[in-house]
Formats: structure tokens, sequence, C-alpha cells
């Protein structure tokens, strides 16, 4: 397996620029299911994630055509000619789950298996279950998979989620575009990313309006066309990147990146003595060397701080001045690169969902292994923090949400390269 090896110390200096969503591209391209017409995606990131939406959609039906090094990306479902989403290829990740509310919507039947992801908690699919259900969906959990049926198709009502979920907002949101009616949906969730699936799919003739608040409501519409889109900036790659500068001390622009998609974030960072400062290109992060100060951070949905960006905001604050307090409310089991932070010399104690950092004023550098996604580039990050070495293993976790990491550090000065092992 690839392994990445960080030799710390450099300060970090340069231009970052910030690639489309990940998290907003896996919502939309299921999309394409709603309709017989092409949907056009610009700003896709090129990352092992969205191959893995591609090759499901393709065993769907979908024609894929990629164009402009993979940046555009045209999906065509003329027909579903298949609807069971297998468990060799929704084992992979989490959001394949979101081809079900457009499959059952379209054509009244769908068949998806329970999907796989990040080890990062239970992360249940009962939100999404119980949102089709309220919408006139007969379900049935057997041998792993969700099979759906509508055969009346879908109908409207007000649907209130018992706790907020990115992704039952999205499967909901498609699926009540063909709904008969109108449908309310309440206590959604509010992330950037539920604002782009709506605009996309408003350019596409539906009905939608709340979004960006906890009620969205949708008109029901006989059919959707086609419509080209362009996907929003990743604010979890720009936060992530952020905290370069941060943990290493330099000055790094992020040209993309919008203030507004990370608010919260923003104002951790600056209470911890870093700089932030909008520009005409984006976002400005500026350290001048001194250690950070420490912060107390509770993961919240938006508008709140990022469960995505916790463990590498962990990484930071292994440095900072005095006594941190990170509270975990999104997701268990979502400390696992503690342990492996602890190995760089790292002072953090877990207890439950709260983890107490104690700063130190230099990490070191070690061998440590990625337990999953922000896991990885938190390493890394800290990494640039340590004296010496560290080399990360299990970097496929990296390439699924993180586009050439290695270029975008080494381009701001970081000593960092890749290894492939056979």
């Amino acid at each position: 397996m690839d392994q990445i090896i960080i030799q710390g110390g450099n300060s970090v200096r340069g231009v970052i620029s910030v690639v489309g969503a990940k998290n907003a591209c896996l919502a939309l391209m299921p999309a394409t299911l709603l309709c017989a017409e092409p949907l056009t995606l610009t700003n896709v990131p090129r990352l092992s994630d969205i191959d893995t939406m591609m090759a499901l959609l393709q065993t769907l039906g979908v024609d894929v055509d990629r164009s402009d090094d993979g940046r555009v990306v045209t999906l065509s479902s003329a027909s579903i000619t298949n609807h069971v989403a297998h468990y060799d290829i929704v084992r992979k990740m989490r959001a394949s789950i979101l081809v079900l509310g457009p499959m059952l919507a379209r054509d009244g039947q769908a068949v998806v298996s329970l999907p796989g992801g990040c080890a990062i908690g239970a992360r249940p699919v009962n939100l999404h279950l119980f949102a089709l259900k309220e919408m006139g969906a007969e379900l049935e959990l057997k041998d792993g998979y969700v099979r759906a049926t509508a055969s009346r198709g879908l109908t409207a009502g007000r649907i209130e989620f018992p706790s907020v979920s990115v992704g039952a907002t999205e499967n909901a949101l498609m699926a009540a575009t063909l709904a008969r009616g109108t449908t309310v949906l309440g206590n959604v969730a509010r992330e950037p990313e539920i604002v782009d699936l709506a605009v996309c799919l408003r350019k596409m003739g539906a009905q939608i309006s709340g979004e960006g608040t906890g009620e969205i409501i949708v008109e029901g519409v006989d059919a959707l066309s086609g419509a080209e889109h362009t996907v929003i900036p990743d604010r979890i790659e720009l936060g992530t990147y952020m905290l370069a500068p941060a943990v290493a001390g330099g000055d790094v622009e992020f040209v993309g990146g919008r203030r507004n998609l990370l608010e919260a974030f923003c104002g951790k960072l600056e209470e911890s003595g870093i700089d932030v400062e909008e520009t005409a290109r984006g976002l400005r992060v500026s350290q001048s060397g001194c250690r950070p100060k420490a912060v107390h951070v509770v993961t919240e949905p938006f508008p709140g701080f990022p469960t995505d960006l916790q463990a590498q905001m962990m990484a930071m604050l292994s440095t900072a001045e005095g006594v941190s307090i990170l509270e975990e409310r999104i997701f268990e089991n979502r400390f696992m690169h503690a342990p492996e932070l602890l190995r760089m010399g790292a002072r953090i104690d877990i207890q439950g969902g709260s983890a107490r950092v104690t700063g130190v004023k230099r990490l070191k550098g070690a061998p440590v292994m990625a337990t999953d996604l922000r896991a990885s580039v938190s390493l890394i990050l800290a990494g640039l923090a340590a004296n010496g070495e560290t080399v990360v293993n299990r970097v496929y976790h990296v390439d699924r949400g993180y586009e050439q990491v290695v270029t975008k550090l080494k381009g701001i000065g970081a000593d960092v390269e890749r290894i492939q092992n056979s």
C-alpha cells in the first residue's frame, strides 16, 4: 500500500485552488435518475468516490461522458435499465443510498444494498426509509438490501425528521420533486450541499423553496428535464488546507474559498489566534509563528462547526497553548485518529464523545496509520507540525476526498512525498 511521508518543520506559503465539493457532487449525480434528458455537471472533483458513484450509475443504465480532464461530467439516463444497486459497489461508499429516492420517484421501484463507507459510526439509513415510507413507499429489508416499491407513484405530505440528516434530506428532496402534491420537509439539514442540490433541481424544473432553512417545500411536477450546473467549492477541502498554515506557520491564499461556507470554523481559527482574511479571489490564512491558543469546539449540523473538520482541528490543537476540548456530537467512533496522534507525542484524553487536548510545543514524527478519510489528512497535517519524519500508512482513504493532496501541499512549500509500495 502507498505511504505519504512528511518531513516536518517547513512553513507554507503560496496559493491553493479549491475544487468542487465532493459531498455536493455525490448528491447531484443521482439526480440524473429523475429525468430522461442529460444532466451536465461542471467543476467536478477528480476523486475515487466520484468514480464509484459513476460506476454505480452506469450499472443502472446511465451513460457517463467526461471531458475537460474530468472536470465536466454529463449523465444521461434515457431509461433506468436496472433497478438493483448491488453490494459490491454500494459497500464502498455511504452516498450510494442516494440512488434510492430518485429511482423510486421515477419508476416506482428500487432495490439498494445497505451502504458502506468510513467506519465512523453506525450512520443508519432509517431516516431515509422513514421519509420514503411517509411518501407512500412500501419497504422491505431483506438479505442486506432495501426493497422499495411505489406502484402508484409517491404521494406528498408533511415529513418531520426526528433528527437532522444531510443524506436523508437529500434523498427525500429528490424523491419529492416527482411526488403528487405538496411535500413539506421539516427539521431538514441546512448544509450548503443541500442548497446546491435544490438549485440544480430547480434548473431541472423542480418547484422547491426554503432550502437553507429548517423547512423545505416541494411542489411535485410530472417530469423533470436536463440542465447544466456548476458544483459549489468544497468547504471541507478548503477548511483542511486552511489548517496547513495554522499548524506549520505561513501565509496561504485559497482561490475560490468562501467564508460563508465555513463561518463557525473560521471563527474558531480566529479565536485561536489565526488570521483569516477575505480577498478578491477567496480567503487568506496566515500564522506568524506563534503557537495557536486552545479553544472549545463542538461539532454541530450546519451552520455549526463541521464534524468533517474535527480530526484536522485536533491536529492543530495538539500544539496549541493550553487545554482544548473537542465535543463530537454528530458521529460516534470519530476519535480513531487520536491514538495515532498520541504516537506523535500529542496529549489527548478521550471520555465518550469528548476529547481533552493538552497542547505540546512540538509533535514528533512517527509511523502512523489512517483509519478513515478525515483521519488520514489530519495525520498529514500533524506531520507538518512535527519534528522529523512522519510516515502515514493506508493513505487510500485520502484519495476518496482529496484531489492531489501531495501536489497541493508541495506547491505551498511542504516537504511531502507519496511512495508507491507493491
